[in-house]
Protein backbone atom coordinates (compact mmCIF):
# COMPACT_ATOMS: atom_id res chain seq x y z
CA UNK A 1 0.00 0.00 0.00
CA UNK A 2 1.45 3.36 -1.04
CA UNK A 3 0.76 5.76 1.80
CA UNK A 4 2.06 9.01 0.31
CA UNK A 5 0.30 9.89 -2.95
CA UNK A 6 1.72 13.34 -3.77
CA UNK A 7 2.68 16.61 -2.07
CA UNK A 8 0.13 19.42 -2.01
CA UNK A 9 1.36 22.39 -4.02
CA UNK A 10 -0.92 25.34 -3.30
CA UNK A 11 -0.53 28.91 -2.09
CA UNK A 12 -1.56 28.08 1.47
CA UNK A 13 0.69 25.01 1.64
CA UNK A 14 3.66 27.01 0.32
CA UNK A 15 3.08 29.74 2.92
CA UNK A 16 3.03 27.08 5.67
CA UNK A 17 6.40 25.77 4.44
CA UNK A 18 7.97 29.21 4.72
CA UNK A 19 6.33 30.31 7.97
CA UNK A 20 5.88 27.14 10.04
CA UNK A 21 7.97 24.41 8.43
CA UNK A 22 4.87 22.31 7.72
CA UNK A 23 4.47 20.21 4.58
CA UNK A 24 1.19 18.87 3.19
CA UNK A 25 0.67 15.58 1.36
CA UNK A 26 -2.27 13.73 -0.13
CA UNK A 27 -2.25 10.32 1.54
CA UNK A 28 -4.15 7.03 1.39
CA UNK A 29 -7.55 7.37 3.07
CA UNK A 30 -6.93 4.27 5.22
CA UNK A 31 -3.51 5.38 6.56
CA UNK A 32 -3.23 6.49 10.19
CA UNK A 33 -0.91 9.13 11.66
CA UNK A 34 1.81 6.68 12.68
CA UNK A 35 1.96 5.16 9.19
CA UNK A 36 2.11 8.63 7.63
CA UNK A 37 4.93 9.67 9.97
CA UNK A 38 6.97 6.55 9.14
CA UNK A 39 6.38 6.99 5.39
CA UNK A 40 7.55 10.63 5.38
CA UNK A 41 10.61 9.83 7.50
CA UNK A 42 11.54 6.91 5.24
CA UNK A 43 10.91 8.75 1.95
CA UNK A 44 12.65 12.04 2.77
CA UNK A 45 15.08 11.18 5.59
CA UNK A 46 13.75 13.78 8.04
CA UNK A 47 12.37 13.71 11.58
CA UNK A 48 8.63 14.35 11.89
CA UNK A 49 7.42 16.00 15.10
CA UNK A 50 3.66 16.25 14.51
CA UNK A 51 1.06 14.94 12.02
CA UNK A 52 -2.38 16.46 11.45
CA UNK A 53 -4.89 14.85 9.10
CA UNK A 54 -8.08 15.97 7.44
CA UNK A 55 -10.58 13.99 5.34
CA UNK A 56 -12.61 15.87 2.75
CA UNK A 57 -15.89 14.18 1.92
CA UNK A 58 -16.84 13.49 -1.71
CA UNK A 59 -18.97 16.16 -3.35
CA UNK A 60 -21.99 15.32 -5.48
CA UNK A 61 -21.95 16.76 -8.99
CA UNK A 62 -24.92 16.97 -11.35
CA UNK A 63 -25.30 18.36 -14.84
CA UNK A 64 -28.09 18.40 -17.34
CA UNK A 65 -27.36 17.00 -20.80
CA UNK A 66 -29.40 15.99 -23.86
CA UNK A 67 -29.78 12.50 -22.46
CA UNK A 68 -30.95 13.69 -19.04
CA UNK A 69 -29.33 14.30 -15.70
CA UNK A 70 -25.80 12.98 -15.19
CA UNK A 71 -25.04 12.39 -11.50
CA UNK A 72 -21.59 11.67 -10.14
CA UNK A 73 -19.30 12.44 -7.26
CA UNK A 74 -15.71 13.44 -6.62
CA UNK A 75 -13.24 11.23 -4.81
CA UNK A 76 -12.80 11.23 -1.05
CA UNK A 77 -9.39 12.74 -0.19
CA UNK A 78 -7.23 12.62 2.90
CA UNK A 79 -4.64 15.32 3.44
CA UNK A 80 -1.86 15.16 6.02
CA UNK A 81 0.15 18.13 7.30
CA UNK A 82 3.46 17.16 8.89
CA UNK A 83 5.65 19.37 11.05
CA UNK A 84 9.36 18.67 10.84
CA UNK A 85 11.97 19.04 13.56
CA UNK A 86 13.68 22.43 13.90
CA UNK A 87 16.15 23.12 11.09
CA UNK A 88 15.01 20.31 8.76
CA UNK A 89 13.37 20.72 5.38
CA UNK A 90 12.17 18.74 2.37
CA UNK A 91 13.31 19.74 -1.11
CA UNK A 92 10.02 19.69 -3.07
CA UNK A 93 10.85 22.15 -5.84
CA UNK A 94 14.46 21.11 -6.52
Amino acid sequence: MAILIKPVISEKATNNIEALGQYSFYVDTKANKLQIKEAVEKAYGVQVVKVNTLVSAPKMKTRYTKTGFQIGKTNKLKKATVQLAEGQEIELFG
